[in-house]
């Protein structure tokens, strides 16, 4: 018999190993794999192998992009999705896989579990200060 293996999707969202380096990337600009590697705290170093495996994965996600560096040896790896459109596609992601689409059933669920009142407070004001109108 004959076992037949099925890849994996790739998942759009950020793992937390993946999140990690696009941090420091985001936090310190283009580098390369030496770069990150020593940014890495001491207390949780990686592989050289680790980085770049994990650096090639978001690069076929679209997270990242690379050059060659001046040298042209090495490839300089840049962000090529910012922090906050990140943050937005994780959040739709999550919308969408728990919540029915409905960002008014993730926000009621936020809003059940445990918010204090001065984080209720800031809530009023960002909704009262929110353009009317809006989708």
């Amino acid at each position: 018999m004959t076992v037949v293996r099925v890849p994996r999707a790739t998942s759009l969202t950020l793992n937390p190993a993946e999140l990690r380096l696009m941090e420091l990337l985001w936090e310190n600009g283009p580098a390369t794999v030496h770069e990150m590697l020593e940014w890495l705290p001491p207390k949780s170093p990686l592989a050289y192998n680790t980085v770049l495996t994990t650096i090639r994965i978001l690069e076929k996600k679209g997270y990242v992009r690379h050059e060659k560096s001046k040298g042209g040896r090495a490839h300089v790896y840049a962000p090529h999705i910012n922090r906050e459109r990140a943050r937005r596609s994780e959040i739709g992601h999550l919308v969408r896989r728990f919540f029915q689409n409905s960002h008014q059933l993730l926000v009621l669920n936020l809003l059940e579990d445990r918010i204090d009142k001065r984080e209720l407070d800031r809530l009023r004001e960002l909704m009262e200060s929110a353009p009317k109108g809006r989708p």
